[in-house]
């Protein structure tokens, strides 16, 4: 099983950037997915995005401001967040499943979780 860790998280203001990191181990990692989620207080566990080298897929709610890219090599995936707004404040969590048929952006579907790392965007 694929084990991830996130870090990165913070406090910024409105309009600012944040680079998120989730650190991947395993022996199954190439055939992997891995998608970034967040939670709101008070709300479900939300997609954000996720992708491979043949694809890229990000939730209307950030395309166009967050970038999604994932580094096989170093057994990483990054989230490079810009222009942050008052409705990103979240906690945000990278999750791994294997590569299979089925949704990508439906939370249960995933198997391993990070421990979260929080971003707070203010005014």
């Amino acid at each position: 099983q694929v084990q991830v860790t996130e870090s990165g998280g913070g406090l910024v203001q409105v309009g600012g950037s944040l680079k998120l990191s989730c650190a991947a181990s395993g022996r199954t990692f190439s055939r992997s997915i891995v998608a970034w989620f967040r939670q709101a207080p008070g709300r479900g566990r939300e997609f954000v995005a996720t992708g491979s080298g043949e694809f890229t897929k990000y939730a209307d709610s950030v395309k166009g401001r967050f970038t999604y890219s994932r580094d096989n090599a170093k057994k990483e995936i990054l989230l490079q967040m810009n222009n942050l707004q008052l409705e990103d404040t979240a906690v945000y969590y990278c999750a791994a499943r294997p590569i299979g048929s089925g949704d990508y952006t439906i939370a249960r579907q995933y198997n391993s979780w990070g421990q979260g790392t929080q971003v707070t965007v203010s005014s």
